[in-house]
């Protein structure tokens, strides 16, 4: 065997009680597992992990790293958090499928998550190129994707808000199949960010119904996360039961002050939902505040037409006035229905560096955000301060529950999630708080998202899977990252493997590029 973890106290991802063994890897699985008592294992290394908790790779089912794994090789953001595996092409917005139009136009709609692109080379056009070029190039962790239902109709209908036409919608079923032929695990959407949120149920539900058809799963970013919140989780739930898909929920919450205390009721929902036979699960991230980008923020008339069009809006006084009366006074349907509260956004991110100084500021209202927006051309992040606690630490506990960091990796003053999650839910909500045990925890960020990606080889300690492990004290483990200091590196993880190769040893980034594309192939 290349290599023997002993004594190690192994979470094995199921959510069973742990239990002390060695644990034999060879060529990049593991081929033995001896529980104490038995027989020791030997072979050409031995880790002594002293009670260290072994656990398999921690799987991010929500990541914004599409450019990230491209840009940084070392990509400890994710890697020295135990992410072993990150799901991609996530809130109906990424950069494949996509012709040479569609490119440029999603570049820089999406520069506030992931940059303008400059320093990338976008040799790739179909879902298969762009997973093509991450096993081409190396990276950090293993990735997923899913097709992004946003710039498929960018694609195929552009930014007007409209019906697509029978030629449009078939031209979207194709470009979903095609990604989904050449390996996605499912189909993405941001229903609160243009222009996928112009699309009806009836337009979701044909492309789910070719999602479906490759046993993949459909995971939205619904239409409200504030105002309406329940009505929208219950659209999702209902036309993924009409197209026969499963379900995933991106990024669960019940936020703003219309829904504190309320997640209940969103529990009850999927609750009746699961017990009549719908396959559903959903991801969270440990933490209350948000993060998106300002322009999300406007009604979504005011995003018709692409980026050049909304600047020129903004540019308008009378435009801009309306637009003021819709975020401030009617709720805009990119702030979710609810009336903007200036003083709950700060600034997290700018494109523009002679703006860095704002970077960390609460906005002061619509005068300063139009003068930003307009100076940053589109490309200001920013944190929303609008989660509650109880409704974090309900929606954690569910039977369906997994973790996503939503990390946007962009900006001067990221959200901490993005460097946090992982460690933030070992260390805050299982040691510290007992919100779940140490093994429901890992269960949920293990063996429950590698049953949703259908991987038979991956999310637990068994012999046969993948080697894709980690180390940590559950004594120590912890975030290092926060809102003041959130690029900090988490603590008490000091081993990463993904492969059987470290990739973090004794605390510390190795040269290791161990991940690749992870692909579902061909129909069910």
């Amino acid at each position: 065997m290349d290599l023997v973890i002993r004594d190690a106290r192994v979470i094995d991802g199921g959510g069973g009680p742990s239990y002390r063994a060695d644990v034999g890897i060879d060529a990049g699985r593991i081929t033995a597992i001896r529980r104490q008592g038995e027989d020791r294992l030997t072979g050409r290394r031995v880790l002594d992990a002293h009670g260290l908790a072994l656990s398999p790779g921690f799987i991010d089912m929500h990541a914004h790293s599409d450019l990230a794994l491209l840009r940084d090789p070392d990509h400890s953001a994710k890697a020295a958090q135990g992410v072993t595996l990150e799901v991609l092409g996530q809130d109906g917005l990424s950069y494949a499928p996509a012709d040479d139009r569609t490119l440029a136009e999603v570049r820089r709609a999406i520069t506030g998550w992931n940059g303008d692109g400059a320093d990338i080379d976008f040799d790739w056009r179909t879902v298969g190129e762009y997973l093509d070029r991450l096993d081409r190039q190396g990276i950090a962790v293993n990735a997923a994707y899913l097709v992004p239902q946003g710039t498929v109709r960018m694609y195929a209908v552009g930014w007007d808000d409209r019906p697509a036409t029978e030629a449009e919608t078939l031209r979207m079923k194709q470009l979903v199949a095609e990604g989904m032929e050449q390996g996605a695990v499912g189909m993405s959407s941001g229903l609160t960010y243009t222009p996928g949120m112009y699309a009806n149920d009836s337009e979701l539900t044909e492309l789910c119904r070719v999602v479906a058809s490759y046993d993949g799963y459909y995971c939205p970013h619904h239409r409200s996360y504030g105002a309406g919140a329940l009505e929208a989780y219950d659209e999702m739930v209902g036309l993924t039961r009409e197209a026969g898909c499963a379900l995933h929920l991106a990024h669960a919450t019940m936020n703003f002050g219309v829904n504190e205390g309320r997640a209940p009721e969103l529990l009850s929902l999927l609750d009746a939902a699961l017990d009549a036979g719908a396959d559903i699960s959903l991801d969270t991230y440990p933490y209350t505040p948000g993060c998106t980008t300002l322009v999300a923020m406007l009604p979504s008339w005011a995003n018709e037409g692409g980026p050049e069009a909304v600047l020129a809006r903004l540019r308008d006084d009378g435009t801009a006035d309306r637009i003021r009366h819709h975020l401030e006074v009617v709720g805009s349907d990119g702030c979710h229905g609810v009336p903007m509260e200036w003083d709950t956004i700060e600034i997290s991110g700018v494109a523009h560096p002679g703006l860095a100084d704002l970077v960390g500021r609460r906005l002061d209202g619509w005068p300063t955000a139009r003068r930003l927006l307009v100076e940053d051309r589109l490309g200001t992040t920013i944190l929303q301060h609008v989660g509650h606690e109880e409704n974090v630490r309900a929606i954690m506990r569910h039977r369906v529950h997994t973790g996503g960091s939503d990390g946007i990796l962009q900006g001067d003053k990221p959200h901490p999630r993005a460097y946090g999650t992982f460690p933030h839910y070992l260390g805050r909500y299982a040691r510290e708080l007992g919100v779940l045990s140490l093994e429901e925890t890992v269960h949920h960020l293990t063996g429950r998202p590698a049953a949703r990606l259908r991987l038979p080889d991956r999310g637990h300690v068994r012999e046969g899977h993948r080697a894709d492990l980690v180390l940590f004290d559950p004594d120590t483990v912890a975030a290092g990252s926060t809102f003041e200091a959130p690029r900090t590196l988490p603590t008490g993880i000091p081993h990463v493997l993904i492969d059987g190769r470290f990739v973090i040893e004794d605390g510390r980034r190795t040269d290791v590029l161990a991940g690749r594309s992870v692909r579902r192939r061909g129909r069910s």
